[in-house]
């Protein structure tokens, strides 16, 4: 990627960012964030990586919700950038940093089976006094 679609990738995120959470009054909007815009060296498509916190269908409803609102949303961004012409919009499902956390937990796992010493202390069962 060259400097300037990373320029461009970087100011659509935030502009699509603070559009996105101003503007568009959509109940199938789920707790979200913009991880990456991806740009070819065109500048004429966009494709928009959103993380989404939640089930499958709260992630469905997200993606759907933002895609139905492309129109709406790139007729926002028209006065906020200097471009001659507005990318077209394809948000795309970003389950990174739930593969990151898979990868941290098993990773995790390993070490306890390597290092016993790691491993949580297993506290003894309280005592009664009746037990003694």
């Amino acid at each position: 990627m060259s400097r300037r679609t990373l320029q461009v990738g970087e100011l659509l995120r935030e502009e699509l960012t603070d559009i996105i959470r101003r503007e568009v009054k959509d109940p199938r909007l789920g707790f979200w964030s913009i991880t990456r815009v991806e740009v070819p060296p065109d500048l004429r498509s966009a494709r928009v990586f959103v993380s989404v916190l939640g089930s499958d269908e709260e992630r469905t409803g997200t993606l759907r919700a933002l895609s139905s609102a492309a129109g709406f949303i790139r007729h926002h961004l028209k006065p906020r950038l200097r471009m001659r012409q507005i990318p077209d919009l394809e948000f795309r499902d970003d389950r990174s940093m739930e593969h990151a956390e898979e990868i941290g937990r098993v990773l995790r796992g390993l070490r306890l089976e390597q290092d016993p010493v790691a491993r949580p202390a297993v506290q003894p069962a309280a005592t009664t006094e009746d037990e003694r």
